[in-house]
């Protein structure tokens, strides 16, 4: 295995992972990989202080350790990096007894873990701080910034989990459905089999995810030699809180409150979330930019090159912009 790969599979010796409990005590795993020394751009043996401290936020069914290679890049830009998983999947356990089942019965516990969190990381972490997430994290920042539970200093978002494309049906019926059949008892039966698009099963996972079989390679890795890390599908009770955290966020008046700069990612060839949702969202905030690569699947931080190139470099623009390097 190239030395790449290796370092892609392994924790790096300086990161440290630990869990924090949330409210209600459940524990979430959580990490912290410090920048003590960044050189970048110093002269030789000198030492300057981390450039800010970056907070990255995934989607569902995901561990932080998909994502080293951009954690890893970030990390020598200069930058503190702290992450976790978000309870019920990665490593902060399960919440029903088959554990391959993704469930949450509201998402307003999702909210209230990241604004716990986000308390600790800020009071623990030199300014200035931002977050980057993906997908469904995407989506509770966003409900968190409207609700005015969090405040940071800018918010890059890969494909923000804002709306689902739900086929010929619209999305009110989806969700319709989705209310009725955990009204008949199903909220915790998983909503379909394996395939991440139950409207698409003839695609395999990779297919929706990235292009890149490498950086597709180093997640199945990661599950071979940790089962526990991984997650199928989400239950009808996941989809149900789902519809109904996005019914909130897309209430009149809500995304009017945040102010907070954000740069917004979609992928081009995305049939996980709905990028028409992630236009209309921008429109009525008040600074977003947003960036449309074109031919892109999901996973825009673990695509190929040709797409995640231009994530990454949207990304260290977009925060030298609002959150400048130290001088």
């Amino acid at each position: 295995m190239a030395e790449e790969r290796i370092a892609l599979r392994t924790h790096p010796h300086d990161m440290d992972i630990t869990s924090m409990p949330m409210a209600d005590g459940w524990p979430v795993r959580i990490f912290n990989y410090q920048s003590i020394n960044y050189l970048a751009g110093a002269a030789a043996g000198e030492v300057r202080s981390p450039r800010g401290s970056l907070l990255f936020i995934s989607g569902l069914g995901e561990f932080f350790e998909k994502y080293l290679c951009a954690i890893n890049q970030w990390h020598q830009s200069g930058w503190n990096i702290s992450g976790f998983d978000w309870r019920g999947q990665g490593d902060s356990g399960r919440l029903l007894a088959n554990p391959r089942i993704g469930h949450i019965d509201d998402y307003a516990v999702f909210v209230d873990d990241l604004t716990r969190i986000i308390d600790h990381w800020q009071r623990n972490s030199p300014p200035p701080y931002v977050l980057v997430t993906h997908s469904m994290g995407g989506h509770i920042t966003l409900r968190a910034l409207a609700e005015q539970r969090i405040r940071v200093d800018a918010v890059a978002m890969s494909a923000p989990m804002l709306g689902f494309p739900t086929g010929p049906l619209p999305e009110s019926w989806a969700a319709r459905i989705a209310e009725t059949l955990c009204h008949m008892g199903l909220a915790r039966h998983a909503a379909w089999r394996r395939a991440e698009r139950p409207l698409m099963p003839w695609l395999n996972r990779a297919q929706l995810l990235t292009h890149d079989a490498d950086r597709y390679a180093d997640e199945q890795d990661w599950i071979a030699r940790q089962p526990n890390l991984e997650l199928g599908p989400p239950s009808w009770g996941w989809l149900r809180a789902a519809f109904r955290s996005l019914a909130i966020l897309h209430r009149p008046g809500m995304l009017e409150r945040i102010d907070t700069p954000l740069l917004m990612m979609m992928a081009g060839s995305d049939r996980l979330v709905a990028n028409r949702a992630t236009q209309a969202a921008a429109i009525r905030l008040a600074h977003a930019r947003t960036l449309m690569i074109d031919g892109a699947f999901h996973e825009l931080l673990r695509e190929a090159d040709q797409y995640r190139d231009q994530a990454m470099n949207a990304i260290d623009a977009f925060l030298d912009d609002v959150a400048p390097r130290p001088a």
